[in-house]
């Protein structure tokens, strides 16, 4: 479980990534590497970037997988979700 601090910044991870910026969201996660929502949010962010190779590296590393969600949208809304239960 995330730090209350570190768990709004993965919101906001989302949040910059469904709006498109990819490379913000990757500032936040990336130093999150240690936390498997963190993974997932990078997981997905590699799979909106076509790097399936990397993509499937974060997944396994959070425990979620490549194949799950088709849409990275759909995907980030339920991550999102997942956060803000």
């Amino acid at each position: 479980m995330p730090t209350p601090a570190a768990h709004t910044e993965l919101i906001r991870a989302v949040e910059l990534a469904i709006a498109g910026d990819r490379q913000a969201a990757h500032a936040i996660v990336d130093p999150l590497e240690s936390d498997q929502t963190a993974c997932w949010i990078h997981a997905c962010l590699c799979k909106i970037e076509g790097d399936e190779t990397n993509a499937r590296y974060w997944y396994r590393r959070s425990r979620q997988f490549y194949e799950s969600f088709p849409d990275p949208r759909a995907e980030l809304i339920g991550i999102k979700a997942a956060l803000t239960y």
